[in-house]
């Protein structure tokens, strides 16, 4: 027996067809990209890189989506990949605030 009560028996984790991961990762793209190409004037080297992994974690979450068959796996990847997309970004962010803040010292 499933407890429906667990992060892991939501929908999206068990019989979503990926379409929601596609639609919410083209937005936290679009909004990790934002953010990125904003702090480009600070840190020209690792704002582009964390853009550029950003838009190859999305195009990889495309891939499993047409790639994986249909099933838990697909939507765990999945899953896993938004994630991914969100913590390259604070980490980038992180890393230029860091830079930031030591060239006020």
């Amino acid at each position: 027996m499933t407890d429906p009560t667990r992060v892991r028996s939501q929908p999206a984790l068990t019989s979503s067809t990926g379409l929601i991961w596609i639609v919410l990762g083209a937005v936290l793209a679009a909004i990790c990209a934002g953010v990125l190409f904003a702090l480009v004037p600070l840190q020209p080297v690792t704002a582009w890189v964390g853009l550029v992994l950003v838009v190859v974690l999305f195009l990889a979450m495309v891939v499993i989506r047409f790639a994986v068959r249909v099933g838990r796996r697909r939507l765990t990847a999945m899953a896993s990949v938004f994630g991914g997309m969100a913590l390259v970004t604070l980490a980038c962010v992180v890393i230029i605030a860091g830079a930031a803040w030591e060239s006020l010292s």
